[in-house]
């Protein structure tokens, strides 16, 4: 039998872009007013979720590029973005990502290291990236559905057809 591989950084890399690009579709289709201040009780508004995400990117970007994690809390009382500053900062973080992600050698995807998240190698931190922008995706689903805004569907994304 001969062996396969199912994963690879550049599988990842197109995965990854495709539910960057349904989330940002996602920012796209709430009304501005609902972005930053709607939530459901004892929950953030979709503007919170979209920058806690924005933040574990840069420190995914930035442990790939040195190799070294490092995490910094965001500032309690930094001016929140707009909706159109977000989605332009996401626009330049999936550029770096693509930009990024190449030029890792496979010694670093996989050595696992201390993080504030646990011991993981950069590989499995970007699953966990993944993971928890699938799950705040799907919280923002719910309240553009509160808002009466039909939210993109979660199978539209461009990684899911083959070729």
């Amino acid at each position: 039998m001969s062996e396969i591989t199912l994963q690879t950084p550049a599988t990842l890399l197109t995965h990854w872009q495709g539910h960057r690009d349904l989330t940002r579709r996602t920012i796209e289709a709430f009304p501005e007013e609902g972005f930053g201040q709607h939530a459901a009780p004892g929950m953030r508004p979709f503007q919170m979720m979209a920058l806690e995400i924005l933040g574990m990117m840069d420190y995914q970007l930035e442990w790939l590029r040195s190799g070294k994690p490092h995490w910094e809390d965001p500032d309690p009382d930094q001016k929140l973005p707009s909706r159109a500053e977000i989605l332009q900062r996401w626009d330049k973080q999936t550029a770096e990502l693509a930009e990024t992600f190449p030029k890792v050698g496979a010694e670093t995807w996989l050595t696992p290291v201390d993080t504030p998240f646990g011991r993981m190698s950069p590989f499995k931190s970007a699953e966990y990236l993944i993971e928890n922008e699938i799950h705040h995706r799907a919280q923002g689903f719910v309240y553009l559905r509160e808002l009466g805004v039909t939210p993109p569907g979660f199978y539209e994304r461009g990684d899911v057809t083959e070729e």
